[in-house]
Formats: structure tokens, sequence, C-alpha cells
């Protein structure tokens, strides 16, 4: 009696999933997004601008009906971990919270920057008027102080 002849030959392998989405093959998100998002820097705009990943924060964006369960999952986490990795950790231990989405994650800090916007428009118009080009190294440095104001 020989081996071969004892046992069946086993079946194959199943197939790899073929799923890919090419958001999961971002090494460092901080490339594409270098902005830290942070409670004391007037930057929400611009970091929310950067993002893009609107199937997964925005709320109107209807789910992709061609991305299974699984791959949704995991785009979330995805999106999940870039969105902490481009927050303050002050940020990030006030919306940590477990088993959230990135879209309730999203929302939580959008929540935080825009719940607030008269008494921001208070707060960012007092900024500007007290800005005086003395205060400045150069005309440059008063303009990017100016423009970030804006955003």
């Amino acid at each position: 009696m020989t081996k071969d002849s004892d046992h069946p030959p086993l079946p194959p392998p199943p197939p790899p999933s073929t799923e890919f989405h090419p958001a999961l093959s971002v090494n460092n998100i901080k490339d594409a997004i270098p902005l830290i998002l942070d409670r004391e820097k007037v930057q929400y705009s611009n970091w929310e601008e950067l993002f893009e990943v609107l199937d997964h924060v925005d709320p109107n964006a209807p789910r992709p009906s061609d991305i299974s369960e699984s791959l949704w999952l995991s785009l979330d986490s995805t999106v999940k971990q870039w969105i902490y990795g481009t927050i303050s950790v002050d940020l990030l231990e006030t919306v940590l919270c477990r088993g959230d989405s990135a879209q309730k994650i999203w929302n939580k800090l959008k929540d935080l920057f825009q719940d607030n916007k008269n008494t921001r428009a208070v707060y960012l118009e007092n900024q500007f008027n007290s800005l005086h080009l003395s205060n400045f190294l150069d005309v440059s440095s008063y303009c990017q102080q100016l423009k970030n104001l804006k955003d």
C-alpha cells in the first residue's frame, strides 16, 4: 500500500480574495494629508478638504453596491486610522470610542469645529482686527497669517 493510493488528493486551496481598493495601498496618510488637526489652529476646513473620502464620511453619499461587507469594513478601518493619524492627541482622546465607524468619528470632529460657529467667528474677527503688519518680520508672514485666519 502506497501513501498516494491511501488518500485522495487534497482539493486546491481557494483563490485569494480578488477584492482590492486603492485606499488600502496608502502606506502613509501624512504624505497626502500633511496637516495635523488641532483645536488651537484654524485649519479644519483645510483638513476636511484634503480628505475627500466621501463614501465613508459623507452621510449623503450612497454606499457603493460593488463593494462587499468585508471590504467595506476594511476601508472603514483604514479611514479611521487616517483620521486618527491626522489629529492631535487631544482630539484623539475626545473622539476615540471603540466600535465607532469612520462616519461617526468624522461627525464628532465636524461637530467640535462647527457647533460653535458664531463664537468662533467673533474670535476670528477679533484676531483679524488685532493683526498689524508691524508685528511681522515681512509682508509674506503677515499675508500668511491673514490667509490662516481666512481659512
